[in-house]
């Protein structure tokens, strides 16, 4: 197993690793700190139009008619297109293609894509938008979710049997009414999950150039350019092999440019009606209108124990607001409830999960997928149990410990569990044995913990093909190429690469170079989501390596005549580990290998192995391993003013292995600090009319340096089998327990619930003063006290 296979007996450095485990810079890293990297926006190509969009500015309405001659006329408009332009529909989820690259015959959202225009610069395509005259007929707008489920007239989407219900799931596994029935103690509450953006540096861009051979070719700021790729294809009735996608440098996107997008299709066919290469670059504002972020969920919960907290069942209705399309929805469906079975052992569990369309702009992934909304809820609600069952909310978290190489009431398979260090690790970190329940009024601490995916058992189209491809090109100078699919976006995966096979091949990492995310160099890799990059991508690169590794050796020792397990290749050299002074450079044993084997090269693949449980979606959540993460948050709440302060969070994730550990700490700190933000200032919603509230960065808030908490990441390791050298995924999982950390830690400050998101100083003052209200209506009734609550 990759955890235990290291480089053998008889390693001559002593920990097995000479580069896996050292805190090395980014691949990229230093193009990115000097300007030298090329983003989207960067590329300049002769004769280059510009292209801009016509959005709607209706929520819901008709198209009865678009009249785009005066805009077409105007001096320096190259081409005018319209939804019947590119009228075949398409999603990224082969099930419900319900996306137009423009709007044929309806729009769904203020916001939504209705005609694009592609001129010799910017500010002569959004005159000749100006100048399209668009008739529409407004339609009843569904701005809430719980109208959009109980009304289906007029439908968001025609056709549909299920009116506005984009998806329904309801999976019940175990006696969970009998459970309940029986539970000595039981917890019930709602719980509300607002909306919230990605909010990348870098803005959607698109370039696209049709060559006179009839290639098209497709740089964009995308995190899915396998699917790009296909959904061009699609859209423009081009065969595949006519079409190129490449990823250029890549400013942030954490889910947001996970999907196709409209400005995607737009460039490419200008570009095949002008002759000439076409950019568009979405403003900020666009941006937000695209959107894809996280869903807003109503969520009640219902949790029985025994008396000493033992979870006995759980039951979870989910009400999902998904916005005007699809997107991953069928997907989020299924995470909403599919996730939640770990890091505790649930013997019953039930999940009904609704996702409706409503008019606002479309929900997709963001960090966390589906996962982090309910684990706001049942970690609140967790609380609640212990503070119930008088126990303490660490202890309560030990005492439901699913343990390691087990399954989940669900199916789902678990590996490795590195859950209760975790708990250890902040338990100590926060000093909560002596603080907890101690702290001055108005200060507090609040855990929680999770689960998540170290990249998903479901390819979004069915194949049997490998999820993950790489290949290796040997220089006779002593370098090697490497060529992979995987996508990265920030989070350092083309990093991992060059050191895995720096690892395996006893290279310099400076001596490995890594080509990614184009379509025609690279072999094929699904993206970058659901943690799935490091974990895929670097086992793919593990089998090429040693395949390759295999043959270099094999050349080695039959020169010197010895067996080829004691040839040992690292950091340059090449030696026989019982004989040191047989040693030649890697250079010299490339050489060696080429002359015995031909040109030297290799391929390598990953996929998963069969998993989840024998139900319909029962693959959808399943992992080849999960990650695990506990946080400690301490939190000052003003009650004069409402606000709370984050002043610390401890942060312990389980990784696996920390392939490098600078790496997952920067990924474990920016996963808390996006949860954090969510749980305190980030609010992505609609006015009652549909339009965005505030689609800026001016008005949707984020924390600066200055709001930002001390963040501190505790790496726990428990090497999975089934991971590179054992490591599992760290860019998403270290999100989901800050969010209600902070509402238990605000509990612990002044004995007040949060149980609605985001957690503003308005709601805070509301809490208080029917905490103040019920303590005048039963003074002195300790039974009405909660347990921990500070005078």
């Amino acid at each position: 197993m990759a955890a235990r296979d290291n480089h053998g007996v008889g390693s001559p450095w002593k920990d097995g690793f000479k580069v896996i485990g050292r805190a090395l810079p980014k691949e990229d890293g230093l193009a990115k700190a000097t300007g030298q990297a090329i983003y989207a926006d960067d590329i300049q190509l002769p004769g280059m139009l510009h292209a801009k969009i016509l959005r709607s500015p209706h929520a819901h309405a008709r198209i009865v008619s678009i009249d785009t001659s005066r805009a077409l006329a105007l001096e320096g408009v190259h081409a005018v297109i319209t939804g019947e332009s590119m009228p075949i529909r398409y999603g990224v989820i082969p099930w419900t293609p319900d996306e137009n690259a423009l709007a044929v015959d309806k729009v769904r959202f203020i916001g939504d894509e209705v005609a694009a225009v592609a001129a010799v610069d910017e500010d002569t395509a959004n005159e000749a938008l100006r100048l399209i005259e668009v008739e529409y007929e407004p339609l009843h707008a569904y701005l809430d979710p719980r109208e959009a489920l109980e009304r289906s007239e007029p439908q968001i989407h025609e056709g549909k049997k299920a009116g506005n219900v984009s998806k329904h799931v309801g999976l019940d596994f175990g006696p969970v009414d009998e459970n309940l029935e029986k539970a000595e103690v039981r917890v019930e509450g709602d719980y509300v999950f607002h909306g919230s953006t990605h909010a990348p540096i870098e803005p959607h861009c698109a370039v696209a150039q049709h060559a006179a051979d009839g290639l098209l070719t497709v740089w964009s700021s995308t995190q899915i350019t396998h699917y790009v790729h296909r959904a061009l294809a699609r859209v423009l009735e081009l065969p595949e092999s006519r079409i190129r996608v490449i990823q250029p440098c890549l400013g942030g996107a954490f889910g947001g440019k996970s999907d196709p997008f409209a400005l995607e299709f737009c460039v490419a066919k200008l570009a095949m009606i002008t002759g000439r290469p076409v950019k568009m670059l979405w403003t900020r504002e666009e941006v937000f209108y695209a959107h894809r972020g996280r869903h807003p969920m109503q969520m009640h919960y219902v949790t029985g124990a025994d008396r000493d907290g033992r979870v006995q069942a759980v039951d979870a209705k989910i009400l999902i607001d998904g916005g005007s399309y699809s997107s991953f929805g069928l997907v989020t469906t299924y995470y909403s409830g599919q996730l939640l079975t770990g890091p505790y052992d649930f013997p019953a569990y039930r999940f009904d999960s609704t996702r409706v369309f409503t008019n606002k702009p479309p929900c997709g992934p963001k960090r966390g997928h589906g996962s982090v909304q309910p684990r706001f809820a049942f970690e609140v609600q967790f609380d609640q149990l212990a503070e119930k069952v008088g126990v303490d909310p660490i202890e309560i978290r030990r005492r439901n410990f699913q343990g390691d190489y087990t399954e989940t009431v669900n199916g789902q398979r678990i590996t490795s569990n590195g859950f209760l260090a975790c708990l250890d690790q902040v338990e100590e970190a926060s000093d909560w044995k002596k603080r907890r329940g101690k702290l001055p009024r108005g200060r507090g601490l609040g855990v929680a913990g999770s689960m998540y995916i170290s990249g998903t058992n479901y390819a979004v189209y069915p194949n049997k093909m490998p999820q993950a491809g790489v290949q290796l090109k040997v220089d006779r100078s002593g370098m090697v190429m490497v060529f992979t699919g995987g996508n990265d976006i920030g989070q350092g995966s083309n990093s991992v690469v060059r050191y895995i096979v720096a690892e395996e091949l006893g290279l310099r990492p400076e001596d490995v170079r890594v080509k990614a995310a184009d379509t025609d160099l690279c072999p094929v890799d699904l993206g970058a989501y659901s943690s799935r990059v490091t974990f895929m991508v670097g086992n793919a690169t593990i089998d090429a390596c040693r395949k390759l590794r295999k043959k270099i050796t094999q050349a080695v020792a039959q020169e010197w005549e010895i067996p080829q397990a004691r040839v040992f290749m690292g950091l340059g050299e090449v030696f026989d580990l019982e004989d040191r002074e047989k040693l030649i450079s890697t250079r010299e044993a490339f050489h060696l290998a080429e002359e015995h084997h031909d040109t030297l090269g290799s391929t390598g693949s990953y996929n998963t192995p069969t998993l989840g449980g024998d139900y319909r979606g029962g693959t959808i959540g399943a992992s080849p391993a999960y990650s695990f993460t506990a946080h400690v948050v301490e939190a000052t709440v003003d009650e004069e003013t409402g606000r709370i302060t984050v002043e610390n969070c401890w942060i312990a994730h389980d990784c696996g292995r920390a392939l490098n550990p600078m790496l997952v700490a920067g990924q474990m700190e920016g996963s808390a600090y996006m949860g954090l933000a969510e749980a305190l200032l980030e609010d992505h919603r609609v006015n009652r009319f549909g339009l965005h509230a505030g689609p800026s960065l001016l008005d949707y808030r984020l924390p600066t340096a200055v709001d930002t908490p001390e963040l501190h990441a505790l790496i726990v390791e428990s090497l999975d089998p089934e991971g590179p050298y054992g490591a599992k995924e760290a860019g998403e999982g270290p999100l989901h327990p800050s969010i209600p950390a902070i509402s238990n830690a605000v509990f612990d400050a002044v004995g007040i619930r949060l149980t609605e998101l985001p957690f503003t100083p308005g709601k805070v003052l509301k809490a208080l003063e029917e905490q103040k209200a019920e303590k005048q209506a039963s003074p002195g009734n300790p039974s009405e006290q909660p347990i921990g609550e500070k005078a």
